[in-house]
């Protein structure tokens, strides 16, 4: 029983000091609203960061990357006499796709 008494005191004052320092959040509304304000409020901020640092970033990546593979396939060209025209095509298309993809990409989701 001393024991018990022992630790009593201050696991009461541990309960009590947190039932003071907890305040209740209750929303006003239900989650599902916060989070589409949320949406609404960022989207614009959103659409601005992704058109002038995303796909600038993948343009120039794929870029780098296609013109680096055409050359690539003409020393290979040189080399084989045969030129392998698979990988900068599909480089291509993918440049392509990225660089006209901010005109639909919004509308299709919504922005």
């Amino acid at each position: 029983m001393k024991k018990f008494k022992k630790y009593l005191r201050p696991v009461t004052l541990a309960l009590l000091l947190c039932a003071l320092c907890v305040a209740p959040a209750f929303a006003s509304s239900g989650v599902a609203d916060v989070v589409e304000n949320t949406w609404k409020d960022a989207a614009g901020q959103i659409k601005t960061v992704v058109n002038n640092v995303v796909f600038p970033a993948l343009d120039m990546i794929l870029a780098i990357a296609f013109f680096g593979k055409l050359g690539m396939a003409y020393f290979d060209y040189r080399q084989r006499n045969q030129f392998e025209w698979t990988g900068p095509v599909i480089l291509f298309a993918c440049l392509v796709f990225v660089l006209l993809a901010p005109t639909y990409i919004w509308t299709i989701i919504g922005i």
